[in-house]
């Protein structure tokens, strides 16, 4: 696992398009990661309790966006030999740390949802 400490990557450069940092941003900036990141913060879910919370998104949306957050370390996925088969989703130690930026974005959203729909109508009927 690579640590901030052992990071080869210098900090401060995401304005170069090269700067692997802009993988990391693709992926939290995604409104999809953001609601699932939001609901597993109470705690583990299945796949059609996600879904549910989310509402709106595809199922094969879903998924891919389960399985980039699973391969980025974010998100857990474990599978129980059941019948039917039972899978749970959850955050890493890493994803909990997102919980925090996450919360941080969505609060502002909240606050400021109004002023931004106020301004794009301005800027539509302009």
């Amino acid at each position: 696992m690579v640590t901030e400490q052992d990071s080869a990557f210098e900090r401060g450069k995401l304005t170069d398009p090269n700067c692997p940092t802009r993988l990391v941003l693709d992926r939290i900036g995604d409104k999809w990661t953001v609601l699932v990141v939001t609901l597993l913060a109470d705690g583990p879910l299945r796949f059609t309790q996600l879904r549910a919370g989310i509402g709106g998104v595809a199922p094969k949306v879903l998924t891919q966006t389960l399985r980039a957050l699973e391969r980025d370390g974010l998100v857990t996925r474990t599978a129980y030999p059941e019948i039917p088969p039972k899978v749970v989703y959850e955050l890493t130690e890493l994803g909990h740390s997102l919980r925090a930026p996450v919360a941080a974005i969505a609060d502002w959203s909240e606050r400021n949802v109004n002023q931004i729909l106020a301004a794009r109508t301005a800027h539509d009927q302009a």
